[in-house]
Formats: C-alpha cells, sequence, structure tokens
C-alpha cells in the first residue's frame, strides 16, 4: 500500500510537471504571436494611412479649387500646415517629458550651433510646398503623382555628391526606368503634342525634386550629426522656421489680400481637409520609418497613384489611357527596384 502511495504521488507530480513544462513553452510562443501580430497590424495601419494621405494629397489641391484658381491664399495655407505640425511636435514632445522627464537629448535649447542649421531645409521645403500648388496649373492629379517620384532621382544623386553614399548598378537602373516610366505615363498619342505636360510642368517638377532632394539629405545629415536627439526636437525647430518662413511669404505676396478680407478668406471644407492632410502626410512618414520599413513606402507610394488616377476618373473626368497604365506600373517597379537595391555594408 505504501509503495503504490508513493508511486501514485510519483505519477501526480510527474503529471503537474509536464503540465508546467508544456505550460512555459506555449507561454513565450503564445506571446511571441501575439506581438507578432500586433506589428502587422500596426504596419497594416500605417501602410493604410500613408496610402489614403498621399493619394488625396493631389487631388485635395486640385479638388480646392474654384472655377480653375484658388479663391484661398495658398501662401496663407502653406503657413496654417507648418503651424499645425509645429504644434504636433510640440504635443508629442510634452507627452515625452510627462513620461521620460526632460533630458539633454529632448531639451529644447537655442544654441545657435544647433538652431542654426535648420533655416536652409525650411525655405527649400517652403518653395517646394508652394510650387506644389502652381504646378496644377500644367499638370492633373495623376500626373503629378507619377512625376513628384522625380524627387527619387534628384535625392540619390545628392546623397552620392553631398553623403558620399554609393549607389548600386540596380538604383542607377531604376533611376532610367524612372525617368522612362514618367515619360511614357505622359505620352499623348491623340494630339500634335507628344508629352500631355507642357515644358513648364516638367520643369516645375524637375524643380521641385531638386528642391526636395536637397532638403531631405540636408534634413538627414543634421539628424545623423547628432542621432540622439530628440526627432520632436528636430522637427519643432524645422517647422518653427518653416512658420517664420511662410509668414514672410503672406507679407511678400498675399498682403494685400489678407488685410482686407481675412487670413481665412476663401477656405471651405475641403482646403481645411487639405491643410490636415499635408500636417498628417508627415507624421505618416515618420511613423513609417519607425515602425514598418522601406517597403511599406514603395506600396503606398505605387498604389497611390493607381487610385489618385481612379479617383481623377470621377471626380475631374480624367482618361485612363494605356500610356499612363503602362507608366505608373514602370515607375513602381523603378521605385521597387531602387529600394531593394541598396548597398549592404560589408561586414
Amino acid at each position: 500500500m505504501e509503495y503504490r502511495r508513493v508511486k501514485d504521488q510519483k505519477d501526480v507530480e510527474s503529471l503537474s510537471g509536464r503540465t508546467l513544462s508544456s505550460a512555459n513553452t506555449i507561454g513565450p510562443a503564445s506571446a511571441g504571436g501575439a506581438k507578432a501580430n500586433s506589428s502587422w497590424k500596426l504596419k497594416s495601419v500605417v501602410t493604410l494611412a500613408l496610402t489614403l494621405l498621399t493619394s488625396s494629397q493631389a487631388i485635395l489641391i486640385v479638388w480646392s479649387k474654384r472655377a480653375g484658381k484658388y479663391e484661398y491664399s495658398v501662401t496663407t495655407a502653406n503657413f496654417s500646415v507648418e503651424a499645425l505640425k509645429c504644434l504636433l511636435s510640440l504635443a508629442a514632445l510634452f507627452r515625452t517629458w510627462n513620461c521620460h522627464g526632460v533630458t539633454d537629448d529632448n531639451r529644447l535649447t537655442t544654441s545657435f550651433d544647433e538652431v542654426g542649421v535648420y533655416p536652409i531645409p525650411a525655405v527649400l521645403y517652403m518653395v517646394k510646398n508652394l510650387l506644389q500648388y502652381y504646378i496644377f496649373v500644367y499638370v492633373d492629379a495623376p500626373a503629378y503623382q507619377i512625376l513628384k517620384n522625380l524627387n527619387i532621382i534628384s535625392t540619390g544623386v545628392l546623397y552620392r555628391i553631398i553623403l558620399k553614399k554609393k549607389l548600386s548598378e540596380i538604383q542607377w537602373a531604376a533611376f532610367v526606368l524612372l525617368c522612362a516610366g514618367c515619360t511614357t505615363a505622359q505620352l499623348n498619342p491623340s494630339s500634335d503634342h507628344v508629352l500631355q505636360t507642357p515644358i513648364q510642368g516638367w520643369m516645375m517638377a524637375i524643380v521641385m525634386a531638386l528642391l526636395s532632394g536637397f532638403a531631405g539629405v540636408y534634413t538627414e545629415a543634421i539628424i545623423k550629426k547628432r542621432p540622439s536627439r530628440n526627432i520632436n526636437v528636430q522637427n519643432f525647430w524645422l517647422y518653427i522656421f518653416g512658420v517664420i518662413f511662410n509668414l514672410v511669404a503672406i507679407c511678400v505676396q498675399d498682403y494685400d489680400a489678407v488685410m482686407n478680407k481675412g487670413f481665412f478668406h476663401g477656405y471651405s471644407f475641403i482646403t481645411v481637409l487639405m491643410i490636415l492632410n499635408h500636417a498628417l502626410s508627415g507624421i505618416a512618414v515618420s511613423m513609417v520609418m519607425k515602425y514598418a520599413d522601406n517597403i511599406v513606402k514603395v506600396y503606398s507610394t505605387s498604389v497611390a497613384m493607381l487610385l489618385t488616377a481612379v479617383v481623377s476618373v470621377f471626380l475631374f473626368n480624367f482618361h485612363l489611357s494605356l500610356a499612363f497604365f503602362l507608366g505608373s506600373t514602370v515607375v513602381s517597379v523603378s521605385v521597387y527596384l531602387h529600394s531593394i537595391g541598396k548597398l549592404q555594408p560589408q561586414k
């Protein structure tokens, strides 16, 4: 009897041990699966948000026109975008201070060595953002979505010149494909003009690409100079100078209109949506850089081009031609090749 009791007790202990071991084995796996599932959901939300914001950006600008012109002041709209981004960055910074306290990396210092580098990219972004309103005199929303990918070429070349970053053969091939895709999408076989976009539109697109590329490379150089610096501090100073320069633009270009008609004259619900879109787009790109990967931006760019074209068919009677479809496909492939063609650092 004593032997039977001891044996039964050992069987119970063995069974309990196996149960506990199974629980310990399943626990981490379940936690890992839940974490992976949460990461996938976050990437999906970020991808969807970036796609919708990117595709609706050009549509909202064109839609905000009345009888082919802007009834509101584009300088005040640009100022509102920069002011909103500045407030959002400051709110995020306050949250950081409440959670982690004020440190050397998240303190808003006003030393010239730190603050003095932001006026250059701020003024470049201001000019580029103002040009995007005027380019729609020559291009439609789908063409704009394709032509703005030219900043990939300018950014890559400036990386090579300024940051001495080498480009792979695949990336150089992607640049050639990108130019071919942009040109193909603009072919106009039903007219005497070979390309739908006039030379003024192409020149403005190239200038915008150069401004965007140089401002992006310059900003990255600033960030890499002090990588531990809180990104919200850097964004705050960049947007503060953006507010200042756009205020100067208002005084130079639209001072009389603002003083006589008011700051928000001509604003509509679409105009407010457009301002929100421009402000949130920058946040979405930051979230992609932090929580997702570059391939998410590639997919978003590709889908946004097609989505913009489809919506423009219903809103602006855009003609979705075979040339546009083939050109946008080539552009999408070139963006993908540029993304995967980065040189890996040698170990």
